[in-house]
C-alpha cells in the first residue's frame, strides 16, 4: 500500500453469540474515534449469523469504509493459555481437551504472546470469520483472552502486589490473577445468579490462598457500583473498586471504557 492509499484508521470488530461492538482508531494518535456497541437478544441459531451481522452492516456506514488494518476478536470461552517452553503446535486440541468438549471437525488456532512467552490456544467462530471475508477479503483476528491478559500484565509492570480482576460479560465472566507482569491465574466462568458469581470469586482466592480481608479486586466489563454482582462481591470482600479508567485519553464515559476494554485496547 502506497501512502497515498493510507487512510490512517483501524477497524477492530468484537463478535461474541451475543454481541457485535466495532471501533474505528486514528492509528497516526492511536485514539479511538468511534464506538458502536450491538447486542443480539436471543442469538442461539448460528444459521442466523449472517443476517444479524449484515443488518449491523446496513445501520453503520463506518464497516464499509476502507481501512488499513482490521481485526477481529472472538469472545468465547473455548480457550486456554500455554506456557512456550510447553507448547505444540501439532497437539492444540490436546490443550484445550480439559476444559472444553473438542470434536475433530474443530478449528483450533493460536496467538502468540511473545512478550510473555506463552499462547493462546482458542477454537474462533469459523462462520463469523467468513462472513468478514466475504466483506473485507484478508484481515487480522485475535482471541478477546489475548488482549486482555497482555494488556493487565502491562499494566503490573513493578507492581509486586497481588491483584485480581474480573472481567464480566452477560453470561460468562474471567478471573484474572496478576503479579509484576506475572500470569498466577486465568479462568473462565458461566454463571446466573450472583450467589454463582461470589462462589467462584472465593473459591478461587482460596485455591491461591489470598484472603478476602486483604486482596485487592478489580471489575472490568460489563458491571457498575449499582449492579447486584458487585454489591454481593463488596459485601464478601473488603477492597473491591471498578477498574480506574481516568488515564484513558478519548471521548467516551468510564462505563463504556470498561465494557469495552478489550476493544478499545485491541
Amino acid at each position: 500500500m502506497s501512502i497515498t492509499d493510507k487512510t490512517y484508521k483501524k477497524l477492530a470488530i468484537h463478535v461474541s453469540l451475543n454481541g457485535f461492538s466495532f471501533c474505528v482508531f486514528d492509528t497516526l494518535s492511536d485514539k479511538p474515534l468511534v464506538l458502536q456497541n450491538n447486542h443480539f437478544d436471543s442469538f442461539q441459531d448460528s444459521a442466523k449469523i449472517e443476517d444479524l451481522f449484515a443488518s449491523v452492516f446496513k445501520e453503520n456506514a463506518e464497516l464499509k469504509e476502507r481501512y488499513d488494518e482490521i481485526i477481529v476478536i472472538h469472545s468465547n470461552n473455548l480457550s486456554t493459555f500455554v506456557p512456550t517452553a510447553l507448547f505444540d503446535e501439532e497437539f492444540l486440541g490436546s490443550y484445550l481437551q480439559y476444559n472444553t468438549k473438542v470434536f475433530d471437525t474443530d478449528f483450533i488456532t493460536f496467538d502468540v504472546l511473545e512478550k510473555y512467552e506463552m499462547n493462546t490456544i482458542y477454537i474462533p467462530y469459523v462462520n463469523m470469520n467468513n462472513f468478514f471475508i466475504d466483506k473485507y477479503g484478508s484481515f487480522e483476528y485475535k482471541h478477546s483472552n489475548t488482549i486482555l491478559v497482555s494488556k493487565l500484565l502491562d499494566l503490573s509492570k513493578n507492581n509486586e502486589e497481588r491483584k485480581m480482576f474480573v472481567h464480566v460479560s452477560e453470561s460468562n465472566f474471567e478471573i484474572i490473577v496478576v503479579q509484576n507482569q506475572k500470569l498466577h491465574l486465568f479462568n473462565s466462568f458461566e454463571y446466573k445468579t450472583p450467589e454463582d458469581f461470589i462462589y467462584y470469586i472465593l473459591f478461587t482466592a482460596e485455591q491461591l490462598q489470598l484472603n478476602p480481608e486483604h486482596i485487592k479486586l478489580e471489575f472490568l466489563g460489563t458491571i457498575d457500583e449499582t449492579n447486584l454482582f458487585y454489591q454481593i462481591a463488596y459485601k464478601y470482600i473488603r477492597n473491591v473498586a471498578l477498574f480506574d479508567v481516568s488515564d484513558f485519553k478519548n471521548n467516551f464515559t468510564e462505563k463504556e471504557n470498561r465494557a469495552h476494554f478489550i476493544l478499545l485496547h485491541s
